[in-house]
């Protein structure tokens, strides 16, 4: 019998495997069958580099018909998103939309962090939504499932693009990004937030920068997510600071001192999630924990499963987000008390929709309707 051959930790990737999606019919596993020689080193005395492995990312076109999604969510009430890439380069490992990447063909895995689709014509296309006679206005969120500024943003300018036409409009938008790329675009943001039309959200899971690069291996360092949230807030753009996710037995004991880091750097608004861990990502992070944290895995699972109803995850409404239970209704505690301590406001003021003007509509040389 043949042993299966190990996982290994991939340089700048945070997931450890790329299992077969769960709608593949087949799938593949990898083993020893002994002509894989040991290499000999060139200088026998020289300290022995950990091999790892450096996996490219390679983009693929995405084209659509429509950009914008119209979600009817209990959980989050109507909310209208906009997601010019799938999969993200970031590779968080407790990332709850790696699964949506089974239903593209690919991995949750490596695939997620490593093949990504884009939208080229997602901003032409918006502006055809935008301007039907039909169209009814309501906040865009951009970066709702995948992140909006992740690394091939920088040449790609999708997101931006999309920000103009919004911008052009007058349409209010809500951004949620984890990336410090999101101040390249303030000043179109700034503009729009002087009237109540642009709002960010920053994602702050940890202070812990080792932890940070194992973790979301090529997000943002957490210093740099907090000097994003201090350029923002000082150009005027309100700025929520999202504690999400909280992992118990992993980050969560950091809360407070995220909460009291991101209000000093200009944040003004605070949310929190609990890790959630749909479908095959359970085994995914199970495995990232066994390898980067074995000492804390046992433990990080049990505190997970008694958020959960005994599982590593509750899919039903209402309690996905947050969790059950006594260790969940802790942790909900902590955060109410530190968020009033500290200052965070929780009124919200509505988002501006009376300024939209709808993109100008034109003949058979441009926007075609009907």
């Amino acid at each position: 019998m043949v042993d299966e051959l190990p996982n290994q930790t991939k340089a700048g990737r945070g997931a450890i495997g790329n299992p077969a999606g769960r709608f593949e019919l087949s799938g593949a596993r990898r083993v020893d069958d002994g002509w894989e020689q040991p290499k000999i080193p060139d200088d026998p005395l020289a300290e022995e580099e950990p091999d790892e492995e450096k996996i490219p990312t390679v983009l693929h076109i995405n084209t659509t018909r429509t950009v914008i999604n119209d979600i009817d969510s209990p959980d989050l009430m109507q909310m209208r998103s906009i997601n010019p890439y799938r999969g993200c380069e970031h590779g968080c490992i407790y990332c709850f939309a790696r699964p949506s990447h089974s239903y593209l063909g690919f991995s949750s895995g490596l695939d997620f962090e490593t093949q990504i689709l884009y939208k080229p014509d997602a901003p032409e296309v918006l502006r055809r939504e935008l301007a039907a006679r039909n169209y009814e206005v309501k906040t865009i969120t951009l970066g709702s499932n995948t992140d909006c500024y992740q690394p091939s943003e920088r040449q790609l300018k999708l997101t931006r693009r999309i920000i103009e036409a919004l911008h052009e409009c007058n349409h209010p938008l809500a951004i949620i990004t984890k990336s410090a790329l999101v101040t390249r675009d303030i000043d179109l943001l700034a503009p729009m937030a002087t009237k109540n039309l642009a709002h960010v959200s920053i994602s702050l899971t940890t202070l812990d920068p080792e932890l940070a690069r194992v973790m979301e291996p090529r997000a943002a360092a957490p210093w740099k997510r907090l000097a994003t949230m201090r350029a923002l807030s000082e150009a005027g753009i309100p700025v929520t600071v999202m504690t999400a996710p909280l992992i118990p037995g992993l980050t969560d004991m950091e809360m407070e001192k995220l909460l009291e880091a991101a209000y000093a750097h200009g944040a003004r608004h605070a949310h929190y999630t609990v890790v959630r861990l749909p479908y095959d990502l359970k085994d995914l992070f199970r495995e990232w924990l066994e390898t980067h944290r074995p000492d804390r895995a046992k433990h990080v699972l049990s505190l997970i499963r008694e958020t959960r109803g005994g599982k590593l995850y509750d899919a039903e409404y209402g309690q996905r987000r947050r969790g059950t239970g006594v260790y969940a209704d802790l942790i909900a505690r902590r955060f109410a008390l530190a968020r009033k301590r500290i200052g965070f406001s929780t009124d919200y003021d509505d988002d501006n929709t009376s300024l939209f003007r709808p993109p100008e509509r034109h003949g058979q040389l441009g926007f075609t309707f009907d």
